[in-house]
């Protein structure tokens, strides 16, 4: 007997609205109705998933089709809420393997080479609801549009990790798993325990801040010399319980534009609920004595990173001190943070990367935890 269909209208992944569009699209293209749903299978999952549509059409005389889904990422808060996902399929030479993927306008493409920036769980996603549709011998031609992604992915910090133009179809699921939900941080949780409750553990910990800080992670092997935890919005609470478990050293690894906010005491990252970023700079600029024009250059830069290039022209010296002392004050202030819960046994560094994935910063006691586990901060 088949599975039973489970009918998912919200809460998941761009992939799998991605994957949606592209099925209606081939349907209409093989000459059938155009869907309202449509049936997906989901790699690890048994039962296949009902996602609504939003339109397909024909279009060309029937020479291609095109569909068109809506992101509804569930109750969390997640910018692809409501993003229009069009994907224009058309039959085309099966010289190059059954299916061919075009990233279209507003989809992120790798810097290096300017190819799509797709996950594998993705690719599987669209292989095995699409294969079924292929006739043997012929080729699948789809170029993903997402109208307002190149938008969107300002809002990201998509160029950390190399892409380029818009937002990555990256995802290891269906469902979200919202950074800024409760359920994220119990996972967080329950993962340190595992962590620090381990026989070989030594009291020495790594809190990367989001996938971009998992991945640069690993290149420089940091895991070889101390267990990594991914932390997602919730560092207040992790920092606690990171404590509380018998952490003796944490090193807070991550990207500038989050961890910043931790030296403006902001110990719930989402963008959501949080910003502050320049603001926070520009209070640490006073405390390091820079002139009024810098103070109002850097309050006036579109971006961190923006403000960072801004003063590095004017004085490169000035900039990298400033930033310098950016990192020292996440130490410090997470530091505070702990005190305030009466957990003063465990010491914190904190290490930044930059939109170009080099590790450029860190304060004293991330200085220190780098050179432990041999590694080199980016040289100017």
């Amino acid at each position: 007997m088949a599975a039973p269909v489970v009918d998912s209208g919200s809460g998941l992944t761009l992939p799998v609205w991605v994957a949606a569009a592209a099925r209606a699209a081939t349907q209409v293209l093989q000459g059938h109705p155009a869907p309202d749903r449509v049936s997906l299978t989901i790699p690890g999952e048994a039962a296949p998933r009902s996602v609504p549509i939003q339109a397909a059409s024909s279009v060309r005389d029937g020479a291609q089709a095109l569909a068109v889904s809506v992101c509804d990422p569930g109750p969390g808060l997640d910018l692809t809420r409501g993003l229009e996902i069009w994907v224009l399929a058309c039959w085309g030479p099966a010289d190059q393997g059954w299916l061919s993927l075009k990233a279209g306008a507003g989809v992120g493409r790798l810097e290096s080479d300017g190819s799509l920036c797709i996950s594998g769980f993705a690719r599987d996603l669209l292989e095995s609801n699409l294969h079924d549709l292929v006739p043997s011998g012929q080729g699948l031609d789809l170029e993903v549009v997402l109208p307002r992604g190149q938008q969107l992915a300002q809002r990201t910090s998509n160029a950390a990790f190399g892409v380029v133009e818009g937002l990555a179809l990256i995802g290891t699921q269906a469902e979200v798993q919202a950074s800024a939900s409760p359920d994220q941080l119990q996972a967080a949780l329950d993962q340190l325990q595992s962590l620090t409750g381990a026989s070989d553990f030594q009291g020495r910990l790594t809190l990367v801040i989001g996938e971009n800080g998992l991945d640069l992670a690993r290149s420089l092997q940091l895991s070889a010399h101390q267990p990594q935890l991914k932390a997602g919005n919730w560092m207040g609470p992790l920092l606690v319980a990171a404590a509380e478990a018998g952490v003796q050293e944490l090193l807070l690894f991550g990207y500038h534009g989050k961890l910043v906010k931790l030296a403006g005491g902001i110990f719930h990252t989402h963008h959501h609920l949080a910003d502050g970023r320049l603001e926070v700079l520009v209070a640490q600029g006073v405390k390091q004595g820079l002139p009024g024009e810098y103070l109002r250059g850097l309050m006036a830069a579109a971006s961190l990173e923006d403000a960072y290039h801004w003063l590095a022209d004017q004085d490169r010296d000035q900039a990298v001190a400033l930033w310098q002392a950016m990192a020292a004050a996440v130490e410090e202030r997470s530091l505070a943070y702990l005190a305030r819960y009466g957990c003063n046994s465990m010491g914190v560094g904190a290490a930044l990367f930059d939109r170009q994935r080099r590790l450029r910063w860190a304060g004293p006691r991330g200085q220190e935890m780098l050179r432990r586990c041999e590694v080199l901060l980016y040289a100017e």
